[in-house]
């Protein structure tokens, strides 16, 4: 990510597709993943039209508050926007396969105080991340976009 401000880019990690859960929906699968580390774990709902994976997939995820490469602010124009007004500059969704804009909305405390689990809601879709406190700091209750690939 670079040119990137680490104010505008909160998390990136590659996990590891352990298993998909039975799909209650026709077009949303829920990813069950193992950071390639395996110190932090991600359950995520997906629309497996646009981005399908596999158990044994890897994934690189990404967390930031800004698509602009420069970490400026979207001003509330959205990231559509952009691309409607006929930009032709870079953006950082433009090297993902999947981006999502949503709200992390809810922080729990692991019972060893080392351990946060952190939830996102993307319209409905759900994103739960939980892993050690110092890797998982800069996620705050904010809105954010999800940017994912397959590496």
């Amino acid at each position: 990510m670079a040119g990137m401000t680490s104010d505008a880019q909160l998390f990136d990690e590659q996990f590891r597709v352990n298993s998909i859960s039975d799909p209650k929906y026709d077009r949303v699968d829920r990813l069950f993943c193992t950071s390639v580390d395996g110190r932090t774990a991600m359950a995520l709902d997906i629309n497996k039209e646009l981005f399908p994976c596999q158990i044994g997939d890897t994934i690189e995820i990404v967390l930031a508050t800004s698509l602009y490469l420069d970490g400026s602010k979207d001003d509330e124009r959205g990231w559509r926007d952009v691309t409607k007004a006929g930009s032709t500059d870079a953006m950082l969704s433009d090297m993902y396969e999947y981006v999502c804009h949503g709200k992390i909305y809810k922080f729990e405390d692991g019972h060893d105080g080392q351990i946060i689990k952190a939830y996102t809601s993307f319209g409905g879709l759900l994103m739960s991340l939980e892993g050690p406190y110092k890797k998982l700091t800069p996620l705050r209750v904010d809105y954010i976009y999800l940017l994912a690939k397959k590496v």
